[in-house]
């Protein structure tokens, strides 16, 4: 049996470069100030098989945003200076330039639409790019975050974005903004929030990058399309470690995740991502 393994480490293919042939078109796209953030995380941090969009009403934070496209939305209504907090004017931009949007995410498989809940770009645009995505025919996934209790103002109005937002989407990931207070309230305000924003762009990656990148043991975008079509509302958890327990630690990393509202009770589907290095066992994958 030994020289059979011997025979395999010997034979092992290299990695081949894949054409764009066949991938399926994957878009992220951040609304609003917060949205744009996060697209800008996840721009910085590099992600293979997906273009990062980025579109706000807020022409001087659009501009310092990081993303492979951008454009201002309601140059009209608002004449690239926001909607001062209010998602009426949010939507009224995104439904101006409705026409841009459309060019833009036509012929999309997957798009990530990601904003922050309570303010005016995200609240109010989202929902409207979420549609155009949806008429697409594309899965459509929403991530957002929410904002803290303390700022009151905000919450009934990003109550009511993620209700509008749920209509239109596949599926939704929530972030709670207050949960940054358990686990970064010690930090500086802007190191917090970038802990909110790792989280996410490693999620974004992670999916599309099982999807892109091929694998060991490969994940098709059919694969994924069947769990996140009409999925509702998604709890993604991420572990990592690199001691002599890497395996339990790591599970039990993704599965207590203190940024989100985690309850696997009535789940439909899961989808499992590992990755590891050349010296990760079968046994380990197993055990995950």
């Amino acid at each position: 049996m030994e020289f059979i393994v011997e025979r395999a480490m010997s034979s092992m293919p290299q990695q081949e470069e894949f054409d764009q042939v066949g991938q399926a078109n994957i878009r992220v796209i951040g609304v609003g100030g917060a949205g744009n953030n996060m697209v800008g995380w996840l721009y910085k941090k590099g992600i293979k098989g997906a273009e990062i969009i980025a579109t706000n009403t807020d022409h001087q934070h659009l501009n310092i945003t990081g993303a492979d496209r951008k454009f201002l939305i309601g140059k009209d209504c608002t004449r690239g200076l926001g909607c001062g907090g209010f998602p009426s004017r949010g939507a009224e931009a995104a439904q101006e330039s409705l026409a841009i949007l459309k060019e833009c995410l036509k012929g999309s498989d997957m798009v990530f639409v990601c904003a922050g809940m309570g303010g005016g770009t995200g609240t109010g645009a989202a929902p409207v790019v979420a549609q155009v995505a949806k008429d697409t025919g594309s899965i459509v996934i929403g991530t957002v975050t929410m904002p803290f209790n303390i700022e009151r103002a905000r919450c009934d109005k990003a109550e009511f974005g993620l209700q509008q937002l749920r209509q239109v989407t596949d599926t939704v990931i929530v972030i709670d903004n207050n949960r940054l207070v358990q686990i970064a309230g010690n930090l500086p305000i802007q190191q917090a929030f970038a802990v909110a924003n790792e989280l996410i762009a490693t999620m974004i990656k992670g999916i599309v990058e099982t999807i892109a990148v091929p694998s060991l043991v490969n994940l098709d975008y059919a694969d994924v399309k069947a769990i996140m079509t009409n999925g509702g509302v998604a709890a993604i958890g991420v572990g990592s470690s690199d001691t002599n327990n890497r395996v339990d630690e790591a599970v039990k990393g993704a599965l207590s995740n203190p940024l989100l509202d985690i309850n696997y009770e009535g789940a439909t589907g899961a989808l499992i991502h590992i990755t590891g290095g050349p010296d990760m066992t079968l046994d380990e994958v197993s055990r995950i």
